[in-house]
């Protein structure tokens, strides 16, 4: 008998408390803002330098380019630039270590998928996803100086 009421005390004192629960999806959930997101990835920043396959530890992230066509000018063309993130662990190196800061981290996190075949993200997806860029790269991913 002791336990009943023990235990309708608690219920009682948690009734009155404010709800701590969200309403997602139907209301999205404000993310800190150094959370680390999806890649938001700018292929005319990319020199193909490829020092975030380097620095991945997941070895997620595959970067292709070629010679610039134009004897004239030197450097590389990207051709592909894939992650996978059924393995990317969203660690921020690629991020950290990039030069021209082509890629930045955004706030989206949503990637749920039925097939596997889903996670593996392209060029053209990652430039894409450019809503809610981390203002932590937001400077150079809208271009001020």
């Amino acid at each position: 008998m002791k336990g009943l009421i023990k235990g309708m005390g608690v219920t009682l004192k948690t009734m009155t408390k404010q709800k701590v629960t969200h309403h997602y999806p139907d209301e999205p959930m404000n993310m800190p803002d150094r959370f680390r997101g999806i890649q938001h990835f700018d292929p005319e920043k990319c020199i193909v330098c490829n020092q975030c396959v380097r620095v991945c530890p997941t070895d997620c992230i595959t970067l292709t380019g070629r010679k610039h066509p134009d004897p004239g000018k030197r450097g590389k063309i990207i051709d592909t630039y894939d992650i996978n993130f059924e393995i990317c662990i969203l660690c921020d190196l690629c991020t950290e270590v990039c030069p021209t800061e082509a890629i930045v981290m955004t706030q989206n996190f949503e990637l749920a998928a039925y097939s596997r075949d889903d996670l593996f993200k392209d060029m053209e997806w990652l430039h894409d996803n450019n809503s809610r860029i981390r203002s932590e790269n937001n400077l150079n991913a809208k271009g001020v100086k």
